[in-house]
C-alpha cells in the first residue's frame, strides 16, 4: 500500500478519536451543561447529521479543487471547531461546533475515500478502505480510551483540545505526502456531477447503502451508551470504561483487517457468517451484561463483527459508485454517518423505558435484524464479489 494512504489514516485517526469519544465523556458534558445523558448524546447524532448531509455537499464543492488543498483545509477547520469546542460554557454552542466539525470531517472523508482508492488497482479497494479505515479503529483501541482517562483525570475539555492538537501532525503529514497539483483524472476531467448524482437512483447502490447505514446504526446505538453500561449495569468503575473501549476497538482493528482481505473478493461469506452473529452477539451482550467478564467477552466480538460486516458493506458501496469518481466516497460516507445519526437517536428513546441502561443493546439487535431481513432475498447482488463484475 503507498505511504500517502497511510497519510490519511493519521488524519482519519484524529477524526475518528472525536467522532467516538463522546462514548467515555457523555455523563461528565450533562453534568456540566446540566442536561440529561440522553440529551448530550445528542451531540453524537449532531455529529453524524453534519457528516450525511456535509459528505454529498462538501464533496461536490470540493471536487474540482486539487485533493492536497481540500484534505488541508478540511482538518484545520476540524481542529479550529474542536478548538471552539473546549473553551464554550453553551450546550448550543457545543452542539454547533460538533456540526461543524462533523462538515469538515465529511468533506475530508469524502475527499480521502475517493483518493484512497486511486491509490491503488481497482481490484483492491478494499484492502485501501481497511488502510483508511484503521485510523478509525486504533482511534478506538488507542484515542478514544485515552480521551477518556484524560477526561477523567482533567474534564472532558483537555480532550477536546487533545483532539484539535492532534490534528497538526496529520495536517503536516498531508503536506509532505499528498502531491500539491491536481493529479491527472482531475485535470483532464470526468463525468458532470449530475451523472455522477444520477447514480443514487441506481437499486443496487441504493441498497448496499441502506444495510450499511443500519449496521452502522447498531454500533453507534450501542457504542454512543456503553459508559453507563460498564458503570451501572456491570457495577465497574469509571476507569474500566477506558479498559471496555479498549477492547471494542481492538475487536473493531481485527474486523477491519479481516475484512480487508475478503471485502474485495469474497464478499459473501463475510455478511452470511457475520450477519447472524451479530445479531446473536447484541442481545447476548444485553442479558450479560452484569457478568464483567461476559461484558468484556461480547464487546470485543461485537466489535470484530460490527466493524467486519460495516467497512465490506461500504467497500460495496464503493464498488456500485465506481462510475462516480468524485462522489462516491461521499454516498459511503453519507451511508456510514446516516446510521451514526439514527442509532443513537433510537438508543436514546429505550433509555426511558424498562430496559433502562441496556435498551440501546436490544435496539442493536433490532437494526441488525432490519438489515438482514432486507439482505436475504436479495443476497446475490449484496455478495457479488470483485471477480462477478469484471465478468458483468
Amino acid at each position: 500500500m503507498p505511504l500517502p494512504l497511510y497519510l490519511l489514516a493519521v488524519a482519519v485517526f484524529a477524526m475518528g478519536t472525536s467522532e467516538f469519544m463522546l462514548a467515555g465523556l457523555l455523563p461528565d458534558i450533562a453534568s456540566d451543561f446540566d442536561v440529561t445523558v440522553g440529551t448530550a448524546g445528542m451531540l453524537t447524532s449532531a455529529f453524524a447529521i453534519g457528516m450525511v448531509v456535509g459528505a454529498p455537499f462538501v464533496a461536490a464543492l470540493a471536487r474540482n479543487w486539487p485533493r492536497r488543498s481540500s484534505l488541508l483545509g478540511f482538518i484545520l477547520a476540524f481542529a479550529a471547531a474542536h478548538a471552539v469546542g473546549a473553551v464554550t460554557t453553551s450546550f448550543p454552542v457545543l452542539v454547533v461546533t460538533r456540526v461543524v466539525a462533523a462538515l469538515a470531517n465529511a468533506g475530508f472523508l469524502a475527499v480521502a475515500l475517493t483518493a484512497a482508492a486511486a491509490l491503488v488497482a481497482p481490484a483492491k479497494k478494499g484492502r485501501a478502505l481497511a488502510v483508511l479505515l484503521s485510523g478509525t479503529t486504533v482511534a478506538t483501541i488507542a484515542g478514544v480510551p485515552g480521551g477518556s482517562v484524560l477526561g477523567t483525570a482533567l474534564g472532558w475539555r483537555a480532550t477536546f483540545w487533545a483532539v484539535a492538537a492532534l490534528c497538526l501532525p496529520a495536517a503536516l503529514g498531508i503536506l509532505k505526502g499528498i502531491p500539491a497539483g491536481r493529479v491527472k483524472e482531475e485535470a483532464t476531467g470526468g463525468p458532470a456531477l449530475r451523472v455522477e448524482l444520477a447514480l443514487l437512483t441506481r437499486p443496487r447502490l441504493v441498497l448496499v447503502m441502506l444495510l450499511g447505514a443500519l449496521v452502522n446504526a447498531a454500533t453507534f446505538a450501542s457504542f454512543t451508551f456503553l459508559a453507563p453500561v460498564v458503570t451501572g449495569t456491570a457495577g465497574l468503575g469509571e476507569l474500566w470504561i477506558s479498559a471496555v473501549l479498549v477492547l471494542f476497538g481492538a475487536g473493531s482493528f481485527v474486523g477491519v483487517t479481516v475484512a480487508g482481505r475478503l471485502a474485495d473478493q469474497r464478499p459473501g461469506p463475510v455478511i452470511a457468517v457475520g450477519g447472524p452473529l451479530l445479531l446473536v452477539g447484541w442481545p447476548a451482550l444485553a442479558v450479560l451484561a452484569d457478568k464483567p467478564f461476559a461484558l468484556c467477552t461480547l464487546v470485543f466480538v461485537q466489535g470484530t463483527l460490527s466493524f467486519a460486516l460495516g467497512s465490506t458493506l461500504i467497500t460495496r458501496v464503493l464498488y456500485e459508485a465506481a462510475e462516480a469518481p468524485t462522489m462516491a466516497g461521499s454516498y459511503a460516507t453519507a451511508a456510514l454517518n446516516i446510521g451514526a445519526a439514527a442509532g443513537p437517536l433510537v438508543a436514546a428513546t429505550t433509555l426511558s423505558t424498562e430496559a433502562g441502561d441496556l435498551g440501546p443493546l436490544w435496539a442493536s439487535g433490532l437494526l441488525v435484524a432490519a438489515a438482514l431481513l432486507i439482505a436475504f432475498p436479495l443476497r446475490a447482488v449484496v455478495a457479488v464479489g470483485r471477480s462477478a463484475e469484471v465478468l458483468q
